[in-house]
């Protein structure tokens, strides 16, 4: 039994195609790559015929970009920062963003009406016109956005009128063989809409030939244009934006470059200005409702002070604690006086003071009691002068008595009087000092409250003129025009087409040309799962003999479909000849020679396969030719007494061997014929087909044969059915001494060789040899090459009979 390991040593044959091997299978079908080459450049040719150049135009756009996220240069952000005005940052990647948006490029296309093309028949492909080439315009009218449609205009002969046809609308055809004929700036109306030519001023030739025009959706046609539209940083570290676009007309890519920057810088200020206009709207606001809040705090102020006689608090202050003051004083004073003049009153009523003189400058303000009280102590002085130079009792001191007494009652009245008026004037003072200490007391309560709307006055006309000032400012803002951006490079770049590139596309098809046979010939060989040659047999433990190339000839059809062979029974091994398939025999022949060994009488080699139309036959007949023509004697037996191929080279006779074992014919001569073309060589036919030929091989006869064929023979070959077919080869390989087993390239499954190694492994078959049949020898992989020159002789060939 064979084990595990030798199983999968084996199975190693299914091994990955090296480049040297594929290079060589790829040299024995050039003639593949030669028509592959010649296909892919014809097409790569007729692609850049029928293919319109394609023009690349770059531009480079300065994001201006600042470290406190001011957008425009820094001196004009600082005049507005404190506005809230150009504060939002401008981040480069956002502008990166904003030049891609569909938006802008839907803007692009209106303004510059590229949903209208036009083009012209040309040599391979259409030519598009535009601008400076376009000899005339259609305006279309009430055609919706979404509808896509199209026309061509043809010139007439008079060189003023031009006829529409070829309606097309939403991929449709319209208005099926409808005409018009239309002047310059006439309207018209067909089925795919109103429509008027409108000539351009670009163009002084008239239009010649056809002029296709189609309209397509704005969608689309954004969609098409983004696709050609490149927007890109320069530099991690710049600000700067490379844009780039592709098209088929230089001046439309130009074009398109200059508006897309036009309309982006457009965008911005209409960004900024909206910002200002919305600044301006709430400033405006905000005055109005702060002008009503000012006027309504100056109307309580004003109402407040008016009601409480508060002109400035506090002058009121002052003056009411200036008040306050005086008043005090004056109290004081008056009480003074009152407490005086209630003294001199006591003074006067008092009988102990009597005769005595009254006080003077006591601090009464009355200049009457004063004059009184000097002349009352005049009169008092001479009253005690008399009393002293006289009595009492002396007329002149009692008139005096009474007229003291008089003037005395008249300072009390007078007195009186002075107390009553004080009285009065303390009153009043007193009243005075209570409404100045109420006023003092309300003062400060008075003050907290005005303070409190005077500090709200003073914020709102603060507020009020911050936003008169802002307002100036925005409208100063809105009237300021600087961009954000600074075009560094403008659109530009060079004249010659950026695609098609030739050189590429026809290196790409000429290595296409290369790369496609040698795909076609790797995945043929990966999917191959017959024998391929030698190299499958490495692993095998079987003796390998040698290998035999194709002799037969092959008819080649188309190049991807397998080689078909013209099965002629021939015979191939020629005296004095030097080809493949000779030297190859030879050396088939050497190694049996080798193989035989000391034995006496002939060898017998039964030559089989695994499967029918493996060559064994060929191999057989070949073989034996060839060692017959070196001077052996050679018989073959055809023992494939159902197909009977061997038979053919001695014409298929009706005596045979089938009769020898059958017990029809009693001598071994009556079956042995000579072929016509090899001298040497015996073959013993079929002869009958038996309907029974496993049950005559069992036959006594055969061994009987075999042994006398050794005798007159040096080699024995018999040709044996497949083994896998019939028991035939099992049954006469009990007679032989060698197995020949035949596989042929192209024929055998891989997946059979281990099971042929398990036949010489089991020792299944005698002495069991393997010969390679069918070898390819321009293939180079699996087979080998017989490349002999003339005069070369392999081993011992040279004392060969030639």
């Amino acid at each position: 039994m064979v084990t595990t390991q030798e199983t999968n040593r084996i199975e190693e044959t299914e091994e990955a195609i090296n480049i040297q091997d594929l290079l060589l299978l790829c040299l024995g079908k050039w003639y593949w790559f030669a028509i592959s080459v010649v296909v892919t450049l014809g097409i790569a040719v007729f692609y850049l015929l029928v293919t319109p150049p394609v023009y690349t135009r770059q531009a480079s756009l300065l994001i201006k970009e600042t470290s406190k996220g001011q957008s425009l240069g820094n001196e004009v952000g600082a005049a507005f920062s404190d506005m809230g005005i150009f504060q939002s940052n401008t981040n480069v990647n956002n502008e990166l963003i904003a030049l891609q948006s569909p938006a802008v490029m839907l803007d692009v296309v209106k303004r510059l009406r590229l949903d209208v093309n036009y083009s012209t028949d040309g040599t391979f492909y259409k030519k598009t016109l535009y601008g400076l080439d376009v000899p005339l315009t259609v305006q279309f009218q009430g055609l919706a956005d979404s509808e896509n449609v199209g026309l061509t205009v043809t010139p007439l002969a008079d060189g003023k009128s031009y006829l529409l046809s070829d309606f097309i609308k939403d991929g449709e055809t319209v208005g099926q063989d409808s005409t018009f004929q239309v002047k310059m700036e006439e309207s018209v109306a067909t089925p795919v809409g109103t429509l008027s030519l409108i000539p351009t001023p670009y163009v002084d030739s008239p239009l010649e030939g056809a002029l296709y025009v189609s309209r397509v959706n704005y969608y689309a046609t954004v969609t098409r244009y983004m696709k050609n539209l490149s927007v890109e940083l320069a530099n991690k570290q710049a600000s700067v934006i490379n844009l780039s676009f592709k098209d088929v007309s230089i001046q439309r890519a130009e074009e398109l470059l200059n508006t897309l920057i036009a309309i982006y810088n457009e965008n911005w200020v209409k960004d900024k200005n909206q910002i200002a206009i919305s600044t301006s709207m709430f400033i405006n606001d905000r005055l109005s409702v702060i002008e009503k809040e000012l006027g309504s705090v100056d109307s309580d102020i004003s109402s407040y002070k008016s009601e409480h006689l508060l002109p400035d608090v506090q002058a009121a202050s002052n003056l009411y604690m200036t008040q306050s003051t005086e008043t005090e004083t004056q109290i004081m004073e008056i009480n003074n006086q009152l407490s005086m003049a209630r003294y001199i009153r006591n003074y006067l009523s008092n009988i102990n003071s009597k005769d005595q003189l009254l006080p003077v400058n006591s601090g009464l303000e009355s200049a009457n009691i004063e004059s009184q009280i000097s002349e009352y102590n005049t009169k008092q002085l001479q009253r005690n002068n008399l009393v002293a130079n006289s009595s009492e009792q002396n007329p002149l001191v009692v008139d005096l008595d009474h007229s003291l007494q008089s003037m005395r009652r008249a300072i009390v009245v007078s007195i009186d009087n002075l107390v009553t008026s004080l009285n009065t004037q303390l009153r009043a003072l007193e009243q005075k000092e209570r409404y100045t200490t109420s006023r003092i007391s309300d003062n400060p309560n008075q003050a907290k409250y005005l303070l409190s709307v005077e500090r709200q006055q003073k914020v709102k006309e603060s507020l009020y003129l911050f936003l008169l000032q802002k307002r100036e400012e925005n409208e100063l803002s809105q009237a300021f025009t600087a961009y954000n951006s600074r075009v560094i490079t403008p659109p530009s770049g060079e004249l010659l087409p950026t695609a098609p590139v030739k050189r590429n596309i026809l290196l790409i098809a000429f290595v296409l040309g290369l790369l496609i046979p040698v795909a076609i010939i790797y995945l043929l060989e990966s999917m191959n799962t017959k024998l391929r040659g030698r190299k499958d047999l490495e692993n095998l433990s079987v003796p390998f003999v040698g290998e035999i190339p194709s002799a037969f000839k092959k008819e080649r059809k188309l190049f991807w479909r397998k080689h078909q062979e013209k099965k002629i029974f021939t015979v191939v091994v020629k005296e004095r000849s030097r080809n493949v398939i000779n030297e190859a025999f030879r050396v088939v022949r050497t190694n049996l020679e080798f193989m035989g060994g000391a034995q006496e009488g002939g060898k017998v080699i039964m030559v089989t396969s695994a499967n029918p139309n493996s060559g064994k036959t060929f191999i057989a007949y070949n073989l034996a030719t060839s060692l017959a023509i070196k001077g052996k004697r050679v018989i073959v037996i055809d023992l494939d007494m159902r197909m009977a191929s061997m038979s053919e080279s001695v014409g298929k006779p009706k005596v045979g061997i089938s009769g020898y074992l059958a017990g029809q014919v009693d001598q071994i001569q009556d079956i042995v014929c000579k072929p016509a073309d090899t001298v040497g060589l015996d073959v013993i036919p079929v002869g009958m087909l038996p309907p029974n030929p496993t049950e005559l091989l069992f036959s006594k006869r055969l061994e009987i044969l075999i042994n006398d064929l050794r005798q007159g023979y040096d080699y024995v070959f018999i040709d044996c059915p497949p083994v896998e077919i019939v028991a035939d080869a099992s049954i006469v390989n009990k007679l032989v001494d060698q197995t020949l087993f035949v596989v042929r390239v192209g024929l055998l499954e891989r997946a059979m060789l281990p099971e042929i190694d398990r036949f010489y492994t089991e020792k299944r078959y005698k002495n069991m040899a393997l010969l390679l049949n069918g070898t390819d020898s321009a293939s180079g992989r699996y087979g080998y090459k017989y490349g002999y020159r003339y005069g070369y002789h392999y081993g011992g060939y040279a004392n060969e009979k030639e």
